[in-house]
Order: structure tokens, then C-alpha cells, then sequence
């Protein structure tokens, strides 16, 4: 890395944060973009089919608790692992991988892509509230994991 390159600037003025950093960030983002998705699909639905609505969501939101449990608990784990490994004094951004940041990016354009298409809001709020459930219920292992570097701390304390 020569001393004037982009690289060598960026990794000069890059945001660093430690740990708990990481963990906050990340887990407020899933917190943050779960309710979000969630709150967005159930207004979408109760809109379109009024209080008889939140029961037909019922099924959509047992499949965003499968998807919690099965795919997003085992991310939200490795999530937690990466940030231990990569330890403190790192960029703010790395607490989740390039690939995890490209599908994050491809679920976004997806996302813009079905709004884009015919299909009613309603019918898309469906999917919404399931997948803003997932990351909701999730986002519980990365505040948990803050939540023990926090009492670790304060335990540690003369």
C-alpha cells in the first residue's frame, strides 16, 4: 500500500468502533429494519382488508417465526462471532461481511423491484410482515450479546 493511495486514505479515515459498537449497530439495524418491514406490511393489509386482516396475516407471521428460528438465529450468530474475532478498533461497517452487505443490498432492490410490479400493496404486506417479524425476533440474540458485553463490563468494575 503506497503511502498517497485511495487504500492507504481509507484505511486512515475509515469509522473504527469496538464490540459493543458492532453489536449495537447491528442489532439496531435488524431491530430498526424488522419493525419497520413489519409495521409497513401490517398497515398495508389492514387497509386494504380491515381488522379481518391481522387474522389472515396469522400464517405469514408463523413462517416469519420458522424463518427467525431456522435461518436468521444461525446469521445472527455468525454476525455475533465475526464481530468477537475481528475484536475492537475495526470499521464501524465490517460487523457484517461483503457478502452479507450484497445480499442486504440485493434483498433492497428486490424489495423496490415488488413495489414496482402490479401486485397490490396488501398481497406484498404479507411477505413484508413475515420478513419484518424474522429480523425482529432475531435481532433478540444481537441484543443479547450486547446486553452480556455490557454487564461484563459493569461486573468488572472496581
Amino acid at each position: 500500500m503506497t503511502r498517497g493511495s485511495p487504500r492507504a486514505w481509507l484505511e486512515t479515515h475509515k469509522p473504527r468502533g469496538g464490540r459493543r459498537t458492532q453489536l449495537l449497530l447491528a442489532e439496531i439495524m435488524w431491530t430498526l429494519v424488522g419493525s419497520g418491514l413489519l409495521a409497513v406490511g401490517l398497515r398495508w393489509i389492514v387497509q386494504h382488508y380491515g381488522e379481518p386482516g391481522l387474522l389472515y396475516v396469522m400464517p405469514f407471521l408463523v413462517l416469519g417465526l420458522v424463518k427467525a428460528f431456522f435461518v436468521l438465529d444461525p446469521i445472527a450468530g455468525r454476525t455475533i462471532d465475526r464481530i468477537e474475532v475481528r475484536g475492537d478498533s475495526h470499521c464501524l461497517g465490517g460487523f457484517f461481511s461483503f457478502r452479507s452487505w450484497t445480499l442486504i443490498l440485493g434483498m433492497m432492490a428486490a424489495g423496490q423491484i415488488l413495489r414496482a410490479t402490479p401486485l397490490p400493496r396488501a398481497d406484498l404486506g404479507f411477505v413484508y410482515a413475515a420478513v419484518g417479524l424474522a429480523l425482529l425476533v432475531s435481532s433478540r440474540a444481537l441484543w443479547r450479546a450486547w446486553w452480556g458485553t455490557r454487564v461484563s463490563r459493569a461486573g468488572s468494575a472496581p
